[in-house]
């Protein structure tokens, strides 16, 4: 699991069959204290996520289709938000957003 901020929206005019229906968000994944870890990542939105949210994202393609609700098995869907975080508690304190 990746914990993330949203960052963004990915807009496309075409899409392969299986996102038609599905929001495309921009994710940073962040450390436990809140900063960036690594690039940008592009994953489906399974949760109804937003801009600036703190969010867990899945990152295996079988768990990520079942959370993305797709109908098709083989779906190329590799990352996926699969919940809203409201606080992350860490040795260090804890992370809101």
């Amino acid at each position: 699991m990746i914990l993330a901020v949203v960052v963004g929206n990915v807009v496309a005019t075409q899409k392969n069959e299986n996102f038609v229906g599905k929001k495309l968000m921009l994710i940073q994944p962040v450390d436990p204290e809140g900063n960036p870890a690594g690039g940008e990542l592009v994953a489906v939105d399974g949760v109804g996520a937003g801009e600036g949210d703190l969010v867990v994202a899945i990152a295996e393609g079988g768990s990520a289709r079942q959370v993305a609700k797709s109908k098709n098995p083989l779906a190329p869907i590799d990352l996926v938000i699969a919940g809203i975080v409201d606080r992350a508690d860490t040795e260090k304190g804890t992370l809101y957003l």
